[in-house]
């Protein structure tokens, strides 16, 4: 099993030998790990593992074997008692935008909360505050621009004060300003378990924890600094194996 030599809070994602399959095709291959309450960057190349690991852990897809507990539940039978829990961000912003304003979209996320119509109207006024979404609160959600509407699928599931935050790629389709700002509203609430499938080491390099993925097994689970290090002489590997990737090769 992968462990990472931390003093952890409680485990707030268990596996034992979780394995995923599509058809004969191997997804994700008896993966172990215990992931406390920490920032935790997922690194791998595509098709490594990642943003499937991430959807197991929310009940997106189910395991083919294997053991699987979040926040103490099993995605499996828990579906839908994890998902008032979890909150996912997607790469895409526009599979979570489902209203036609900006404010009706956050305002959305508290269907069926307990609280009286004005306290709700308090809530989503700060959660754009918060998010400097305040002067497009009556605008079309989908008028917005990729990293606004990325901050506004990101205020949809904070104004709900998940457990955990789940994040695939989430930076993917930003410039450097939106990417940045998304960055830290992900990472601001330390107490708070954050896992992030990325390709963006500044990203990843801000979370406490990084864990690497390949051929759906993880490879790694350390300090983010030093994962980064060896994911970086990995990749530089697989680059230097590539015919045509040096300069002044040959394609």
């Amino acid at each position: 099993m992968v462990t990472p030599d931390f003093e952890h809070n409680s485990t707030s994602v268990h596996t034992n030998a979780l394995t995923y399959r599509v058809g004969e095709r191997l997804i994700l291959d008896n993966v172990s790990c215990e992931l406390s309450g920490a920032s935790i960057a997922i690194l791998g190349t595509n098709g490594s593992g990642k943003s499937t690991f991430l959807r197991l852990i929310d009940g997106l897809e189910r395991r083919t074997s294997g053991d699987l507990q979040v926040l103490g539940l099993d995605p499996s039978r828990k579906a839908k008692e994890l998902h008032t829990k979890i909150g996912f961000v997607f790469t895409n912003p526009d599979t979570q935008i489902i209203m036609p304003t900006v404010a009706e979209d956050v305002a959305f996320s508290l269907h069926g909360a307990a609280m009286s119509h004005e306290e709700k109207e308090e809530r989503v006024k700060e959660q754009l505050a918060e998010l400097h979404l305040s002067q497009f609160a009556n605008q079309p959600a989908h008028s917005l621009s990729g990293g606004q509407k990325q901050m506004l699928a990101l205020a949809g599931i904070l104004i709900r004060e998940p457990h955990m935050l789940l994040a695939d790629e989430p930076t993917t389709m930003l410039d450097l300003p939106n990417a940045e700002r998304i960055s830290h509203m992900l990472l601001n609430n330390r107490n708070r378990p954050t896992l992030i499938a990325t390709h963006d080491l500044e990203l990843a390099s801000h979370c406490e924890l990084a864990m690497h993925f390949h051929n759906g097994q993880i490879v790694e689970i350390d300090e983010s600094g030093k994962v980064i290090e060896d994911y970086r002489r990995y990749c530089s590997r697989i680059s230097a194996d590539m015919p045509g990737t040096r300069l002044g090769g040959n394609a």
